[in-house]
């Protein structure tokens, strides 16, 4: 039999976390078409991957490419660590349904400036991302502050019953249009007055889709027990299947409590079905707020737009130099950006490593110094944690960022190795497999990449990305069920 592209003696690890088998893999068009001992077989390309690694394409759950899948379509932060799927539109910011007028809402402004909003329906935005054809697939969610922005002139109070009924209209519409669901970042001050009276509704819009419900919790630092459990609550009443947006014990009065969360997020999946994602660092990064302006840890200014010959610097140096409080320094500094380090390396491993975590980069691309996550978060998890650190075996970890992700948000043949499933792959040589952006050097491309193939198209190769592009918009397909 003859194929398009015939990869030989692999290594395959299938995302299902089924052990390592060495085999043949043939891709006819954008599908994988054999699998086995393929001797006779023959193709139009033949790679010979005698002690290299070939595993589902990662699939990126939490992303902030909503405009960039659009304006920088190469996606090489993404696709040169293996990623071919991402999921926009996490912690309730999304490009659509959203028009702006006047300023970018906080943290709307993460994904870009006024005019990158420019999609009234969801279905504007598919169409501009079918246009566009990144090199990476991408699958979306609806933001609840972006549907906030269109129908409420004050953030600061809960939406009116009018307001929650044009929020629902406009959400309904977008998921018959293909969207994966609701995403929520209720810790955000635009949204943080919203109770569960206005989320609820929404939340029932996408259950009754059978779609899923994502949240950046209210709160992911003292508070956060009884923020999990207003998620569990929110999403057990609505009758839709929740994540828990990179699940962290943030804060160092309230580290050592993964062990807790992790109890409790093991005893909702016992009722519902719930799951959690995480990036594989001890500092998250994202505006800068207020609320997590401390002395306690360690924060840098990535941006600053009234200021931004600050960028890069430690707030407690610039408070310094300016005479000023961290607080009043921070204000000044607004709108900016910030690397927060609030973690403990020891929350964040049990996290990862828990069965119910995905892998996330919650990477922030429009930053011009961004945290090392946007190009090494799954090179990362692969190179250090699971082949130097032996935290857990290497098809967990390769199922945490394939399988478990296409199944938890219904990506349909997505994740996985097998005959008649999408031809999304990724070939790597362990031994050589790196993250290699730092906190100081952040923008660098990881090592040991050997080939993506995103729909059976080669995209990226040693090192350099293919000038034709193959991904897609992904429009939910599936039904999802709350149930476990």
């Amino acid at each position: 039999m003859h194929h398009d592209l015939l990869i030989r003696r692999a290594t395959v690890l299938d995302g299902k976390g089924s052990e390592p088998l060495v085999a043949d893999v043939a891709i006819q068009g954008d599908r994988i078409s054999a699998i086995g001992e393929l001797g006779e077989h023959t193709a139009d390309e033949l790679v010979e991957a005698h002690g290299l690694v070939l595993t589902p394409g990662f699939i990126d759950v939490h992303t902030h490419d909503d405009t960039n899948v659009i304006r920088t379509p190469e996606m090489l932060p993404k696709l040169s660590q293996g990623v071919t799927t991402v999921i926009v539109g996490n912690c309730g910011i999304s490009a659509s349904p959203v028009q702006l007028r006047d300023e970018v809402p906080d943290p709307m402004n993460l994904l870009g400036d006024v005019d990158d909003f420019a999609y009234p329906s969801f279905a504007h935005y598919a169409e501009a991302v079918d246009q566009a054809q990144p090199a990476v697939n991408v699958a979306a969610l609806i933001g609840h502050t972006s549907l906030r922005s269109q129908v409420m002139d004050d953030f600061m109070r809960p939406a009116s019953d009018d307001e929650v009924a044009s929020m629902r209209s406009a959400l309904a519409q977008a998921l018959a249009d293909g969207a994966l669901g609701l995403s929520t970042g209720l810790a955000y001050r635009n949204a943080f007055h919203a109770p569960d009276s206005e989320v609820l509704p929404l939340a029932e819009a996408v259950a009754s889709a059978g779609g899923i419900y994502t949240t950046h919790l209210r709160d992911e630092f003292a508070g956060q027990a009884d923020a999990m459990d207003e998620a569990f609550a929110t999403a057990g009443k609505a009758g839709a299947p929740l994540v828990i947006s990179h699940l962290k014990c943030a804060g160092a009065g309230n580290w050592g409590q993964a062990p807790r969360a992790l109890k409790q997020l093991e005893e909702a999946s016992r009722q519902q079905r719930v799951h959690c994602d995480c990036y594989p660092y001890t500092a998250g990064s994202s505006t800068l707020d207020l609320g997590q302006v401390t002395d306690e840890i360690a924060i840098t200014i990535t941006w600053s737009k009234p200021h931004p010959e600050q960028a890069r610097r430690a707030l407690k140096d610039i408070a310094a130099d300016w005479g000023l409080s961290l607080m009043d320094a921070a204000r000044r500094l607004q709108p900016a950006g910030a690397v927060y380090h609030n973690m403990s390396e020891d929350d964040m491993r049990q996290v990862l490593t828990h069965p119910l975590a995905m892998v996330g980069s919650d990477g922030l691309p429009n930053d011009p110094h961004p945290h090392p996550r946007l190009w090494g978060a799954f090179p990362r998890v692969l190179a250090h944690y699971s082949r130097d650190l032996e935290l857990m075996p290497l098809p967990e970890a390769v199922r945490k960022m394939t399988g478990l992700s296409a199944a938890t948000f219904g990506l349909e043949d997505r994740g996985e190795i097998r005959q008649g499933a999408f031809a999304d792959l990724v070939l790597f040589d362990l031994d050589a497999l790196e993250d290699t952006a730092t906190f100081d050097t952040p923008i660098s491309p990881a090592a040991g990449i050997v080939r993506v193939v995103v729909n059976g198209v080669t995209s990226y190769i040693d090192g350099v990305a293919r000038e034709t592009r193959a991904g897609r918009m992904l429009r939910r397909t599936q039904r999802l069920s709350a149930t476990p």
